[in-house]
């Protein structure tokens, strides 16, 4: 294999799991999470990572019977009709309101080391998100080298955070219903705030990607999944306590975690915080988002989801169409006004109805794939995969009702309107003959070979 001697090991996927799910989620909607439910947010931040653990069923349970090179794109490609398939690449121009959240979020904390930026806040949102595509033109290979000094750095800073603000929290203030208090909304609003909270605790499954560059992955993927999940959900309840238990619910509710870094931090450590934990974290992940869309794009875009202009590059090799419309689109939220919940909302709901469909799914795979059944990583009875599968499914149901229910009119509408505009796409391409049923099924066949041959290639290694 062309990986051989590259393999990854579990303290790799530890850090590689890690690295990738601290990051501008926790920065930017921790806030958020304890306007819903004030300081049960250490509870939600606690239960969320679990929980979206099993939002992700899909993930973890497909990984301890198969080995896919392509990672989620393989999962779905075998367990998606032609008509999600279609959904689920369209979605992925319309993931670009990812970037948005990150631009807006990094503009959050320039302004508060530059107080004049408050004044022109959107105009600089849409510089950040500009900046950040023009510099995919000229090249992107710095942005690896960055985002791995960037970890260690943003880890120093939540270390800080956590050292600085553990003793300034009054823990009889967790017993007390004044002031925020626990349950602030009671059940409703405990678990709306695990809904908001859903895109900060969802970083393990960016694991499934590397399986076929990890040693024995059947077996250390769901391993590192459920390892990176306990460690996540600890680090979060840490800074959960000290950013709901240390100042005043009205000053913390809905706003970013500089608010008590600047509150608990000395001047020289609270810069160090917001350049290194906020602006470089969130700087190197916006960078890292829009590198990743590359491949992806023109993938699409060759599988005949997208129009042929989207096949258009540069002569290095740059999909520039398809750039252009990832930044049209990842523009609209900022030009138009979207709140972050708003736009959060708008990529975790399409999201979670994929996962929904995905879990349900594997409640076939014993039965289908017997072989691989038989010789799964997790050992577990027939009956319990399925609890786990339906488990699976209404964990990513509940996200998408309470993030739903919580959108004001307007952008409800935008959300519904991007989920038929995405089905409506998908058919028509589908209906036009740009997408054949026969080639999508001779690509499901191909992956789930591929899966089987490189089980076969690792299990002799």
């Amino acid at each position: 294999m062309e990986e051989k001697g590259k393999k990854l090991g579990i303290v790799n996927l530890l850090g590689l799991g890690l690295g990738s799910a601290i990051g501008t989620g926790i920065f930017i909607m921790l806030g958020y999470g304890i306007a819903y439910t004030g300081r049960s947010i250490v509870l939600v931040c606690a239960a969320g990572c679990f929980f979206m653990l099993l939002a992700f069923w899909y993930n973890m349970a497909m990984s301890s019977m198969f080995v896919f090179k392509a990672g989620d794109y393989g999962m779905r490609t075998m367990q998606f009709t032609p008509l999600l398939t279609g959904v689920s690449a369209w979605f992925t121009i319309i993931q670009a309101f990812a970037l948005s959240t990150q631009s807006i979020a990094l503009t959050e904390y320039i302004q508060m080391a530059v107080p004049a930026v408050a004044n022109h806040t959107r105009l600089v949102a849409f510089l950040v998100l500009t900046l950040a595509f023009l510099s995919t033109v000229v090249g992107s290979s710095f942005v690896t080298r960055l985002q791995n000094m960037v970890t260690w750095v943003l880890i120093a800073a939540l270390v800080m955070f956590v050292g600085f603000g553990i003793g300034k929290v009054d823990p009889g203030a967790f017993f007390s219903n004044a002031d925020g208090g626990f349950f602030r909304e009671g059940a409703g609003g405990f678990v709306s705030a695990l809904s908001i909270m859903a895109f900060a605790c969802m970083g393990t499954s960016g694991l499934v990607s590397v399986a076929a560059v990890t040693k024995k992955p059947k077996r250390l993927i769901p391993l590192a999944m459920i390892l990176v999940t306990a460690i996540l959900a600890v680090i979060y309840a840490f800074m959960a306590y000290i950013a709901a238990g240390i100042l005043p619910y009205e000053q913390v509710a809905g706003v970013n975690l500089s608010v008590t870094a600047k509150a608990i931090m000395p001047a020289a450590p609270y810069m160090f915080f917001l350049v290194g934990g906020g602006i470089c974290a969130i700087g190197s992940t916006l960078l890292g988002t829009v590198v990743i869309y590359r491949y992806p794009l023109l993938q699409i875009a060759e599988d005949g989801w997208l129009p042929k202009i989207f096949k258009k590059q540069l002569k290095s090799g740059y999909p520039y169409v398809g750039y252009l419309a990832m930044y049209v689109v990842s523009a609209f939220p900022i030009l138009t006004g979207m709140s972050l919940e708003a736009i959060v909302s708008n990529i975790m709901i399409p999201t979670m109805l994929l996962n929904l469909y995905m879990n349900l799914s594997c409640i076939a795979l014993p039965k289908k794939y017997p072989e691989q059944w038989a010789r799964r990583s997790i050992k577990m009875p027939v009956w319990f995969w399925n609890i786990c599968s339906v488990l699976g499914a209404f964990s990513a149901g509940v996200v998408v009702y309470n993030l739903f229910k919580n959108l004001l009119l307007n952008d409800a509408i935008i959300c519904v309107a991007i989920v038929v505009a995405l089905a409506a796409l998908s058919a028509i391409r589908l209906k036009q003959g740009a997408v054949k049923v026969e080639a999508l099924e001779a690509t499901r066949t191909a992956t789930i070979n591929e899966s089987l041959v490189m089980e076969l290639e690792m299990a002799g290694e």
